[in-house]
C-alpha cells in the first residue's frame, strides 16, 4: 500500500526535530489548495502518514515546514531575520498509491531533502 510520510532531523543538536510545525498542499490547480497540517511527535515524524493508500495521487504537492519556530522554541540563538524560517519543498508523485518519504535535515543554516524509503 502507498503513502507519503515525512520526518525532520536537526543537524545542529544531532537528533530529530520534534514539536515542528508542517502542511501539506496540493498543488493540483491554480493555487495551492491545504490538505493538512501536522506537527513531528518526540522521533521528528508525524503520527500518522500524511497520505496513504488510496490518497496518494500523482501530482505536484508542496510541504512546508516551520523551521525556524522549531529553532527559537529550542531556544536556539538566530539572526533577525533567521537565515533558514520556513522551508518549502515542490515535489511530485509520479504513481498513484507509490510510496514516498520526504524528509527533511535541517539546522538554521542549511537544509536538504531526498527521496527516502
Amino acid at each position: 500500500m502507498g503513502k507519503l510520510s515525512t520526518h525532520v532531523l536537526d543537524t545542529m543538536h544531532g537528533g530529530p526535530a520534534a514539536g515542528v510545525a508542517i502542511e501539506l498542499y496540493s498543488m493540483h490547480g491554480a493555487t495551492p489548495s491545504l490538505i493538512l497540517k501536522t506537527i513531528t511527535n518526540a522521533d521528528g515524524r508525524t503520527d500518522a502518514p500524511l497520505l496513504k493508500d488510496a490518497e496518494v495521487k500523482r501530482g505536484k504537492y508542496r510541504l512546508v515546514f516551520h523551521a525556524g519556530d522549531y529553532f527559537r522554541a529550542r531556544g536556539t540563538a538566530l539572526p533577525d531575520p533567521s537565515f533558514v524560517d520556513v522551508v518549502t519543498i515542490d515535489f511530485g508523485i509520479a504513481e498513484d498509491g507509490g510510496s514516498y518519504h520526504v524528509p527533511l535535515v535541517c539546522s538554521p543554516w542549511t537544509y536538504s531533502t531526498y527521496r527516502g524509503s
